[in-house]
């Protein structure tokens, strides 16, 4: 067996159960890792320098083959369900040891590295892989050590993703070939059957937002934050499509993080130490900071090439419509160094309506935050999936259900109590269309909604009068600088008056029905935001 890269000297995998390996390959360099991928056959390099390779069958995450080990430490604490599924002790253990014992005779890739910026709440993990690629996401995606913090490594958690390894459903207790397991009593995180790398960033995700709010008082958020020349961080919560990514990204504002943060005391600060973000139709005009940052050192995954070139088309959607970029963080000009911010003084909670219904700009009360922030809402709208053919509600309970290990009322309570400690301005930001719904309104002026957040990050929108509507009881600014005084409340822009009533009485009924399933765990200052489901006659 050789071994090859810097690690410490105490360190040996046959701690772990993996033993007979043919070569480890500790820490090697993104360069280093990059060569071998090309020489086993495993990507090709682009002509802006970056890897790229295909993840294999799974292109994305596979939410029904993620399982959590139900045993004292969770049996009373995690929120089990459809999102977080049971899976038995003693049958982890059983393919924990086929998984490592399937490294025998074959070469192994380890990253030790660590999560969460501020040295306060560090988390050390040892991620080994089966493929050399897989290394490079983790150097890219997780905070990286000096040499000598190498040395004197000993990790917290490890994380072992086997992408060749197939599970036996009938023995093992999967669904199918394919799993994700987490085991919070042994720091353990198993992934097998998937290549797709985002598995493990979101199970790295997945115990930090057990670990934070469960054991540290910290609030675990799936949100981006930046920081202006004021030292005035601002937080920004979003589901895909709602502009979480491009609104962040502010040339006159540094970037603390693009996904995931905790805050803490007095301080927010980015938990990883990179970027993955999705690549369909990059343009230079729309993301020049993505796509500057897709040099060498970063991993495109699932691309397509201009035919006959190693130009990346990122159009082409013949592999999967999930194209994705990792890159370290440094990658990007602007960003914060160290990932670190403090206390946000501007929450924004993006949303896409669909339906034309929710004012472009609103401020929201410390109740109405939690309730929103549980709600988690935007819309899908025609030709973004198959079969959608007009706007779709979609609810992702603090805009990252798929991997909250705790009960959403949880994380929003915790937002609440921070919220009003820190005086903290909260602003409901619609994305979405105006005038009417999807296919009959306008997509809201992308200037306007830059104009909006920067009146608010600014103050300008502190002492103006505010008007509150009828159903969903959000504070309406009368006015903003910038913006055209008639778009500002929703209703006046559409011809039809009665039309906009019904369909903000149908968003509110949607907002009343997805929340039922929360009512019993949320408190009544969180209830008493709910949306009204009749509009209130005028006396």
């Amino acid at each position: 067996m050789n071994k090859t890269g810097i690690k410490a000297d105490n360190t040996d995998l046959s701690d772990i159960g993996i033993s007979n390996i043919n070569h480890e390959y500790w820490n090697l360099s993104p360069e280093e890792l990059t060569n071998m991928s090309i020489q086993m056959g495993e990507g090709v390099i682009t002509d802006t320098g970056s890897l790229a390779i295909n993840t294999g069958k799974f292109t994305g995450r596979s939410p029904k083959d993620r399982f959590i080990v139900v045993d004292e430490k969770t049996n009373d604490t995690v929120w089990w369900g459809d999102i977080n599924i049971k899976f038995d002790a003693s049958k982890y253990d059983i393919l924990y040891k086929k998984i490592t014992g399937y490294f025998e005779g074959r070469d192994v890739f380890v990253r030790d590295a660590f999560v969460c910026a501020n040295p306060n709440y560090k988390v050390k993990l040892r991620v080994i892989t089966e493929l050399p690629w897989q290394n490079i996401f983790a150097y890219n995606m997780f905070l990286r050590l000096e040499d000598e913090e190498i040395l004197n490594f000993d990790p917290e958690w490890t994380i072992i993703a086997a992408s060749g390894f197939q599970a036996n459903p009938e023995e093992d207790g999967t669904r199918q070939g394919n799993f994700a397991i987490i085991n919070f009593s042994k720091k353990q995180i198993l992934i097998g059957g998937t290549g797709y790398t985002g598995e493990i960033k979101k199970g790295v995700f997945s115990i930090l937002n057990f670990i934070l709010p469960h054991e540290r008082d910290v609030l675990s958020m799936h949100c981006s934050a930046n920081i202006g020349e004021n030292d005035d961080t601002a937080i920004f919560f979003g589901l895909s499509g709602t502009g979480k990514t491009t609104l962040s990204a502010d040339p006159k504002r540094k970037l603390i993080g693009d996904d995931e943060h905790g805050w803490a005391e007095n301080t927010v600060f980015n938990f990883e130490g990179g970027c993955y973000a999705k690549c369909i139709d990059l343009t230079v005009e729309k993301e020049p900071q993505i796509f500057a940052a897709i040099k060498e050192g970063a991993l495109l995954e699932n691309i397509g090439f201009i035919n006959g070139t190693r130009t990346v088309d990122y159009a082409n959607v013949t592999k999967t419509e999930n194209t994705r970029v990792s890159y370290p963080i440094y990658h990007i000009k602007n960003a914060a160094n160290p990932s670190i911010g403090p206390k946000p003084q501007n929450i924004f909670f993006l949303t896409c309506d669909a339906f034309g219904v929710l004012p472009p700009l609103s401020r929201l009360t410390p109740g109405q935050a939690m309730y929103h922030f549980i709600s988690g809402y935007t819309a899908k709208v025609a030709g973004t999936e198959e079969g959608i053919t007009e706007p779709q509600t979609t609810f992702s309970a603090c805009f990252g259900a798929p991997f909250l290990p705790l009960h959403p009322t949880k994380y929003a309570e915790m937002l609440g109590e921070k919220i009003k400690k820190d005086k903290v301005k909260v602003w409901f930001i619609n994305t979405g269309w105006s005038g009417g719904s999807y296919g009959v309104g306008e997509r809201i002026n992308l200037k306007y909604t830059r104009a909006m957040i920067t009146a608010a990050l600014t103050g300008q929108l502190d002492n103006i009068r505010y008007s509150q509507d009828n159903i969903f009881g959000l504070a309406i600014p009368d006015s903003c600088p910038d913006i055209p005084v008639d778009i500002l409340d929703p209703r006046n822009t559409w011809k039809d008056k009665e039309a906009y009533d019904i369909k903000a009485l149908e968003l509110a009924e949607s907002f009343v029905a997805n929340f039922q399933k929360f009512e019993d765990f949320a408190n009544d200052e969180i209830m008493s935001a709910a949306p009204r489901n009749k509009i209130p006659q005028k006396v």
